[in-house]
């Protein structure tokens, strides 16, 4: 099936069919099935939190006493908890990752995602709200890191040509875990008895079914060549894209890809020569290319979180409410269909869209449909103040407005899941040059936390103090702001290689959005920049008379 999808004047002239082969995609289903511990716990935190028995023990229903600010704000707290710790994962993803490797790092999120998870499902026999806290946080910590780690090691591994794909697979691999938590907590909701903590401890068993996969696939994954390259070890590195593409070492591709590499990282070297540890942030810090990189990380991350999309993810069941759907049973079973479509919307886009149609046209694609649909929404809202409220019986031109608002739902999520979700880890992961990578990728990660954070403790108190409506019109003008900035400031990076995307961050800033890609098409990687199968094998040779170390 990958063969077919990938053929050659899809993979371009200048690629080997070579390089699509089962190493590569067995890295990319161990870095990419990480996606699905932020998708697990989105989908299972508000559909746990919908659940009776969870309700009772943590003090989320009505005969605990609390007023609906204060039930608000708990729920805000227990669902904020991984958001929190994930800030402290994705700051300490960096240094974990380019002190230990890309393996390694894996290795140590999944023993921290694993160990929270534990201390927050042992809450259910005492009804401890702070064993619920701790355990979240220390979850959150290692559930961060995979934002950093993952997307890193699939942009660093994956030939240029489908890096969007491979990296678009931990994207949709956030929605394969929402789509199990979703049917997770509906199945438990059928068969469990609502009076048993099972109901919803099973599903969030998930997590350490998940967690373990990936721990023990990891063993047999390859170490990324790039940061064995930053490390010094030249000759394993070497080795390892030899393996990852398929080919012999001396292969043109492979010696093309190893020459660009030290280049860069020289360049880099060389430009801080002499500085502290501090100079890695100094250089993000001073270098008007990577000041437009941090703005791309920082504006990215506020528009999508901030787009509505997120929250819906997480509160799906009471969205599903508000939109007139009735019965615990009926939310649920909306919210797993809801996430069936986001899943299913996120591999269309990492499949036929993100590198051929492009990352700025997908985006600006699903940014539309999150748009229209969210709109729709918000009007309904507003119009009809009363529905979702209990006992509130519609008209028959109010229940079908209210049957076109829950098909916005679903609407929005494709356009999130095709845009939004699928772009913010891609550009993140291929924007910031090799030494800075890892750093870049944390400082994006600790951003988005932060806001997914702020959304998800805020959005509860929004609906008491700003209504249903308001919210939503809330959403519709950020989402409305984001397109905007896509369509002035995001560059198209598909079919460059990740060495070759300095020379768009070169150019003035205005430039940079709108005709980045098209004033440096002739500038990349050496393998770029020769056609035929002659000239690239008298590159490499001519390269490495001159600059035999950069031939290993």
């Amino acid at each position: 099936m990958l063969a077919v999808l990938f053929n050659k004047n899809k993979l371009g002239e200048d690629t080997p069919h070579a390089v699509l082969n089962w190493r590569l995609w067995y890295g990319v289903f161990v870095f990419g099935l990480m996606g699905a511990a932020r998708g697990l716990d989105e989908g299972l935190i508000g559909t746990s939190a919908e659940q009776p028995s969870f309700q009772e023990t943590f003090g989320l229903d009505d005969a605990s006493g609390k007023s609906e600010a204060e039930k608000a704000a708990l729920l805000g707290n227990i669902t904020g908890m991984v958001q929190m710790g994930s800030i402290l994962g994705a700051l300490i993803a960096f240094f974990l990752t380019d002190k230990i490797g890309r393996l390694w790092a894996t290795r140590e999120l999944c023993f921290l995602w694993v160990l929270g998870i534990t201390i927050f499902l042992a809450a259910a026999s005492n009804g401890s709200i702070g064993m619920v806290y701790a355990g979240r946080f220390i979850a959150g910590v290692g559930i961060g890191q995979t934002t950093v780690v993952a997307p890193t090691y699939l942009a660093e591994t994956a030939p240029r040509t489908v890096r969007g794909f491979c990296v678009c697979m931990f994207s949709g691999a956030v929605y394969l875990g929402i789509m199990l938590a979703y049917f997770g907590s509906y199945g438990s909701n059928l068969h469990i008895s609502e009076k048993t903590q099972m109901q919803w401890v099973v599903p969030n068993l998930m997590h350490i079914y998940f967690a373990a996969i990936i721990f023990f696939a990891s063993f047999l994954a390859i170490e990324s060549p790039r940061w064995l390259i930053k490390v010094g070890k030249h000759e394993k590195a070497a080795a390892n894209l030899s393996k990852l593409r398929n080919l012999d070492v001396h292969h043109w591709y492979v010696q093309s890809e190893i020459i660009d590499i030290n280049d860069q990282l020289n360049r880099e070297r060389e430009a801080t020569k002499g500085t502290t540890w501090f100079g890695p942030i100094r250089e993000l810090l001073s270098d008007k290319g990577n000041l437009y990189r941090m703005q791309l990380s920082v504006m990215s991350q506020l528009l999508s979180q901030w787009s509505g999309a997120s929250s819906i993810t997480i509160y799906a069941a009471k969205y599903f409410a508000m939109m007139g759907t009735s019965g615990e049973k009926e939310k649920l079973f909306a919210t797993a269909i809801f996430g069936v479509v986001k899943f299913v919307s996120a591999m269309l886009c990492a499949f036929f869209l993100i590198d051929w149609l492009g990352r700025k046209r997908s985006l600006m694609i699903g940014i539309t449909c999150q748009l229209i649909a969210m709109l729709y929404m918000a009007i309904f809202l507003l119009l009809d103040t009363g529905v979702g409220d209990e006992g509130y019986t519609p008209t028959g031109a109010v229940k079908h407005a209210a049957m076109g608002a829950i098909v916005m739902i679903y609407i929005s999520g494709f356009g999130w899941a095709l845009g939004w979700n699928s772009i913010q880890y891609l550009i993140n992961s291929e924007i910031y040059p090799l030494r800075l990578r890892a750093l870049g990728g944390s400082f994006a990660m600790t951003f988005h936390f932060a806001n997914q954070y702020g959304n998800s403790k805020a959005v509860p108190s929004m609906f008491i103090s700003m209504t249903n409506g308001g919210t939503m019109a809330f959403f519709v003008g950020i989402t409305a702001i984001g397109l905007v900035w896509v369509y002035f400031f995001l560059p198209e990076l598909a079919n460059k290689s990740l060495e070759s995307i300095d020379a768009v961050f070169a150019l003035p800033w205005y430039q940079i959005g709108r005709r980045g890609k098209e004033l440096t098409q002739n500038v990349g990687g050496m393998a770029e920049n020769y056609n035929s199968e002659k000239d690239k094998m008298d590159m490499v040779e001519n390269v490495a008379e001159v600059q035999p170390e950069r031939r290993v």
